[in-house]
């Protein structure tokens, strides 16, 4: 599996903007002698999906978003992806140490599934036994941090520089997918993509959060769906 730029083995280049994320999406499409794709970007995935989408329109045949965090125009020009609260104080601090990341996960997971996750900790009191191993999955699957602090600086660089993309010239069908209560604020996000993208759809949750707890079958019957429809 392909990590982006500054994730694991991945170098971070001079230019580690979305556009040139998805041109390496196509080169590595080339490389593999793939003609044509479908595409699901995930959270700080959406908008390198969108450029593909934008820069390579005979490469893809569906384009799915899930919690994108990408642009939206919000009052008082607030930013599109608002951090959660610790977010940064943990970034400063335990962000920097696989150690501390260790011992966090360990000993205090559910401050760190509702700022980093932007997921709710409430909902896990009323999720499956499934649904709780795959959050710590997630919060597991973080480590080591060390070797994607590089990538998420550039998201972070990303995220607070996000503009608005020529939604109306994409032509893929585009399905957005959110929650109302992911604290990343997708939700709006998810919402005014659809609006901008013609024949696109919409599909919002009222709960779930970022990692979408207790709506992973609803969400994935969506999905295949939507790229299985006549």
């Amino acid at each position: 599996a392909p990590s982006r730029f500054g994730y694991l083995r991945t170098p971070l280049p001079d230019d580690a903007s979305p556009a040139a994320q998805a041109d390496a999406h196509a080169c590595l499409l080339n490389a593999l002698g793939i003609q044509q794709v479908s595409v699901l970007g995930a959270s700080a995935g959406a908008p390198s999906s969108v450029q593909f989408a934008l820069r390579h329109p005979q490469r893809i045949r569906a384009l799915v978003l899930l919690v994108p965090a990408i642009y939206v125009p919000r009052p008082n020009a607030a930013p599109s992806v608002p951090t959660p609260p610790g977010v940064q104080w943990l970034f400063d601090h335990v962000l920097r140490s696989d150690l501390l990341l260790w011992i966090a996960i360990k000993l205090a997971p559910g401050p760190l599934i509702g700022s980093i996750l932007a997921t709710p900790p409430g909902l896990l009191a009323a999720a499956s036994a499934d649904e709780r191993d795959r959050v710590q999955r997630m919060l597991e699957l973080t480590l080591p941090v060390s070797r994607r602090r590089l990538g998420l600086l550039n998201e972070a660089q990303v995220m607070a520089s996000l503009a608005r993309y020529e939604l109306e010239k994409i032509a893929a069908p585009t399905l957005t997918i959110s929650t109302a209560d992911d604290r990343f604020g997708t939700y709006d996000a998810a919402q005014y993509t659809a609006s901008q993208i013609a024949g696109a759809r919409f599909a919002g949750y009222s709960t779930g959060g970022h990692l979408l707890v207790g709506r992973q079958n609803e969400v994935m019957t969506e999905i295949a769906a939507w790229l299985t429809r006549p």
